[in-house]
Order: C-alpha cells, then structure tokens, then sequence
C-alpha cells in the first residue's frame, strides 16, 4: 500500500468511524451504564433520519439546521418512553440478566413499531436528497463534502459529551454510577433520575447521527439494526461503558473498513466488523480501553 492509499484510507477512515463513534456513543450510555440491550438504538436514527428528510424536502430546511429540531424530539421520546415503559418494567432491584432480558425484548417490541410505523408514513421506496454532494479534496484525495461535514459534526458532538461528562455535575454522577453503583447511591445520587437522563441523551444522540447519515445516503425503514450492530461493536472494540473508547472504537473500526474496501470491495464490510468482534471477544474482552 502506497503512502497515498495509506493517507487516503486513514482520511475515509475517520470520516466513517466519527459517525461510527456518534451511534456507539448513545448506545454506550445506555447499556454501559444501565444494562439495556437496546436494539432498537438503531430505529431512533433512522426515524432521526427520516425527520430531517421530511424537513428538508418538504420545507427546504437546511438540513445541518434540522439537528435543533431532531435532538430535542428524540431526548423528549426517550424520557417518555423510560419513564412509561422502561422505569416500570425494568425496576430498581432488577439484576443485571433481568435488566438485559427484558429490556431486549421491549426493545424488539418498539423496533417493530418504529419500523411499520415509517413504512406506513414513507413507504418502503429508497428515500433521499442531494446536499453538498460535490467532491471536496483533502490532502489529494476526493471525498464528498457531505460526509466530510457529518463526520466533523458527529465528532464535536462526541467529544463536547465527552467533555461535559468530565467536567459537569451531572457527568460525574454518570461517571460514578459506571464505576461504582452502590457507592454512588450511598453519596446520593439520584438513580431514577441520572438513568432517564442517560437513556433520553442516547436516544437523542442516534436522532442525531440520522440526521448526519441522511445527507450523505439513502434511507429505507430498515437501515437501523445495521447501525445498531455496529454500535455494538464499537462498544466491545472500546471498552463496555466507556465513552472515551466509544469514540476511539468508531474511529478504530471506521479506518479497518476502509482498509478493506479498498483492498477487496465494500461488500467485505460486515465480514470485517465481524472478524473484529471476534477477535476482540477473544484477545481482550473488557475492550481496548475497559477496565
């Protein structure tokens, strides 16, 4: 491989994996901290997605702008939905293996509805529009414009949580329940509270990265359990309830894919993310960067 194709690979890399590190990010907060298995993470992007679309199309929003009216939306559907069906189902004394099994299945439940629910609205034809679709150079080599600004955008999202999760009250009290639940209680932390913040900030969060992805690809009522199992495994990749990891994982996991598509071909794409599930399961499986 050439220094250019290395350069190349390296730039198309950190495009992919900020996005990547966005929707593992939401998703982290989520099972990191309170063990729900959500597989419907994914669904919440594609509905963000579909808004932004709508918007856009319909009233010719610019669609960077449509982010203030996505991530409210789906922070305010994410305390809703933990306070009517997560709080009461998953409960306080709850292990680890019920909140995991019954959160599973719920979120099943709301996956189907999402996605009827956007096949009844938007049918199942190829959705999208045209927006900074023309090629920016970095460093030599093409990329369009419009993936180049979601990456930059999913990034400083990821980072700015980053920081406000070091720095804000609130953020250590998300630090402490992570790292030690019980002596956070005993300090006084608010559980109930801290666990809607965290599930409404990731839902908000994949409402985000749909708004991103929209303007670079096609949306059908069925891209979100893919985005949802490379969540995952970005999650594994970095570290189980590690936010930090979230965002070296995407990025991590965003340059190997990029590596083989341009060595093989893009349908090699999940055999790849597979391949480094596996080996992360079995060489390290607290992750790269989990204790």
């Amino acid at each position: 491989m050439s220094a250019q194709i290395a350069l190349d690979v390296m730039i198309g890399g950190v495009i992919t994996g900020g996005l990547y590190a966005l929707i593992a990010l939401g998703l982290n907060l989520q099972y990191g901290l309170m063990r729900i298995l959500n597989v419907a993470h994914g669904e919440f992007l594609m509905l963000g997605a579909y808004l932004t679309y709508a918007l856009h199309v319909s009233l010719g929003v610019n669609p960077l702008l449509t982010i203030v009216a996505t991530g409210p939306a789906a922070l305010g559907v994410g305390l809703l939905l933990h306070r009517t069906l997560y709080a009461p189902v998953l409960g306080e004394r709850a292990t680890p293996q019920a909140v995991e099994s019954r959160s599973l299945l719920l979120s099943f439940g709301i996956l189907f509805v999402a996605q009827n629910a956007a096949l009844l609205v938007w049918s199942a034809d190829l959705r999208g529009y045209s927006y900074l679709s023309t090629p920016l150079r970095l460093l030599g080599a093409p990329f369009g414009a419009n993936r180049v600004v979601a990456a930059v955008v999913a990034l400083a999202v990821g980072v700015s949580f980053y920081a406000f999760l070091r720095r804000s009250l609130v953020g250590k009290a998300v630090r402490a329940l992570m790292q030690d639940p019980d002596g956070a209680r005993l300090v006084g932390v608010d559980v109930r509270r801290v666990h809607a913040f965290c599930f409404g900030v990731g839902v908000a969060m994949s409402a985000v990265a749909g708004s991103l992805i929209s303007m670079a690809f096609e949306l059908t009522p069925f891209i979100g359990l893919g985005y949802t199992v490379t969540a995952l495994v970005v999650i594994i990749l970095g570290g189980l309830g590690n936010v930090l990891g979230s965002l070296v994982g995407g990025i991590l996991l965003g340059v190997v894919e990029t590596a083989a598509v341009y060595l093989v071909e893009y349908d090699i794409r999940p055999i790849v993310s597979y391949g480094v599930l596996s080996l992360i399961l079995l060489l390290k499986p607290s992750g790269l960067l989990g204790r």
